[in-house]
């Protein structure tokens, strides 16, 4: 529903055929996403940093396919996209690196390749394993938490200025963005990165909530 309406809000539109939608998060709640996308009839890409969390998803038949090569999840998006087939493809490795290609390809080619946007880390427990930072593998991201966990926070909130880095910048050319519940504008917030709505106050976002937003 989250993403049906979303699209309905945002993009006008009734179904999602040919629609992207990019997030990131295989866990818990998270998990849903990939069947949502699949539901909904769009082309969904989940990142997922841990390969257990992956697999399970993938095992149960809520992931379609999973990769860890990002060339092959932008041919694989490209060629779902074009052909309007519904995909959840899970990627193994940090969302960062996905929007960040994103990023590439629009600067490159010129193309948006996302239409909807989210995220479903644990932002409500960032320094202690809810949201891994992209400069660290995710064994080295466990060793670091565990050995330095001011080095480990110091670096989640250098990742989290990245990650809406990335995000506006496709925002601006007309993906549309919204935050699903999980602090993760209020932690970018927190960490410096540019999440404020112009001409609001300071408690306000530059992107909106699924509650108010999308479900209410």
């Amino acid at each position: 529903l989250t993403v049906l309406n979303a699209g309905r809000r945002y993009l006008k539109a009734e179904e999602l055929s040919g629609k992207v939608f990019v997030t990131s998060g295989l866990g818990g709640m998270s998990g849903a996403q990939a069947k949502a996308a699949v539901i909904a009839g769009c082309v969904g890409i989940i990142a997922e940093v841990d390969e257990a969390a992956l697999l399970k998803r993938h095992k149960q038949g809520w992931l379609m396919e999973i990769s860890n090569n990002l060339d092959h999840c932008i041919a694989r998006l490209r060629e779902a996209r074009k052909n309007k087939i519904a995909l959840s493809l899970g990627y193994h490795g940090n969302v960062v690196d996905l929007w960040e290609r994103l990023v590439h390809e629009l600067d490159t080619t010129g193309e948006l390749l996302v239409d909807l946007g989210s995220d479903q880390t644990s932002c409500h427990n960032p320094f202690n394993g809810g949201y891994y930072p992209v400069q660290l593998g995710f064994e080295e991201g466990k060793q670091l938490l565990s050995s330095n966990p001011g080095k480990f926070r110091a670096l989640v909130q250098e990742s989290l200025k990245r990650h809406v880095a990335a995000i506006n910048k496709l925002a601006d050319k007309g993906m549309f963005f919204w935050d699903y519940g999980n602090a993760f504008l209020l932690e970018a917030q927190r960490a410096g990165a540019d999440v404020a709505k112009k001409g609001a106050n300071k408690t306000e976002f530059r992107y909106p909530s699924y509650v108010q937003h999308i479900m209410g």
